[in-house]
């Protein structure tokens, strides 16, 4: 998979045309400005001439393949596969964070197949890819973008640092790249910081930002934003909310209200609950992602963080947990670094092939 600034989302939409992620539609001065605040990301974005998606989502997990790549090097230096070479191969999936079910069901695979009989570190990676793959595969999916819903209604959930408000910006980029008119609504009323980066993402992409003042009801301020959305002919209107996990029936109370006052103007609303985990975070991403999805009636995820963790296998151990899609992975601050999920890519990136 080689396609450059275009590849950035592909396949990450439904119901619409491919969304690009081009940051184009700001001008150079503006993005230059955006670059270099503070509350922008960091990066450059990445032309078509430049390395494609695959090259950096590789680059991304070296982090997690190096950490196995390394340990199964060192580990299937005997040519036949016995006990203690699955023992320590199940502990390598353990530490990159694949969960010890997984690890245990994939280690039982690689026995039914190889046991006492001729393996080298290159066939065991190649099963690992396969392996992980198929257990990806099934959660692999593009966001339904549903052609009746104007504007397409996604509310973003997840904890305070985990990348939201900088993924919303990223998505918006993408659909305003594609052509969609798009309005954004700082629901993060608790944070100045997370109302002046999407006010700048904002300016970026051309996209209109509804906020308030700090401490403002979110709920009100997402009913507003719907009625100026349906009123301005917004295609996709994207929601940030706030994420604190301090009061788990605050936050409960919160996104119930949101979603309430959303109803009263279009029943079908939200559209999309995105819930954005750090993979950073580990096995805490695990325990964010049970609270949300018990409290937001989360639809998809967005992994972000990827290339900062060693334990990029998180993501396989919510697949097989949660079995919620997922829609897009992260792998650094730049406005290219969105991509669709790719379970084949993933797993090979993650094994280092």
């Amino acid at each position: 998979m080689n396609e450059g600034r275009a590849g950035m989302l592909t396949r990450l939409f439904r119901g619409g045309n491919r969304v690009s992620g081009s940051p184009e539609s700001a001008a150079p001065d503006e993005r230059d400005a955006a670059a270099k605040s503070p509350a922008a990301p960091t990066g450059a974005a990445i032309g078509p001439e430049q390395r494609g998606w695959f090259a950096r989502l590789r680059d991304g997990l070296t982090r997690s393949s190096s950490a196995l790549t390394t340990g199964i090097t060192e580990v299937f230096t005997r040519r036949r596969l016995d006990q203690a070479m699955l023992d320590q191969l199940e502990d390598l999936l353990i530490g990159a964070d694949l969960g010890p079910a997984t690890a245990i069901e994939i280690t039982e695979r690689l026995r039914a197949e190889r046991f006492d009989r001729d393996v080298d570190a290159a066939e065991v990676r190649e099963f690992l890819a396969r392996e992980i793959a198929a257990r990806l595969e099934p959660v692999a999916r593009p966001l339904e973008l549903l052609p009746g819903a104007r504007p397409h209604v996604i509310v973003v959930v997840g904890v305070n640092g985990s990348g939201k408000t900088t993924t919303i910006g990223k998505l918006a980029a993408g659909f305003a790249g594609d052509g969609h008119k798009v309005m954004l609504a700082a629901g993060d009323t608790f944070r100045a910081a997370a109302i002046d980066q999407l006010a700048i993402w904002g300016e970026r992409v051309g996209a209109q930002v509804v906020a308030r003042d700090v401490g403002a009801d979110p709920a009100g301020l997402a009913f507003d934003a719907l009625q100026q959305a349906r009123a301005g002919g917004a295609d996709i209107l994207l929601i940030d909310t706030a994420g604190r996990l301090q009061n788990k029936q605050g936050l409960m109370d919160e996104l119930a209200k949101i979603v309430r006052v959303l109803k009263k103007i279009d029943p079908e609303a939200p559209h999309s609950v995105l819930l954005v985990l750090d993979a950073t975070t580990g096995q805490n991403a695990l325990s964010q992602a049970e609270i949300f999805r018990d409290v937001a009636d989360v639809t998809g995820i967005i992994m972000t963080k990827l290339d900062g963790t060693a334990r990029g296998g998180i993501l396989v151990a919510i697949a097989e947990k949660f079995a919620l899609p997922v829609h897009a992975i992260g792998i650094g601050e730049g406005i290219d670094d969105l991509g669709s999920f790719e379970p084949d890519d993933f797993a090979r990136a993650m094994v280092g092939l």
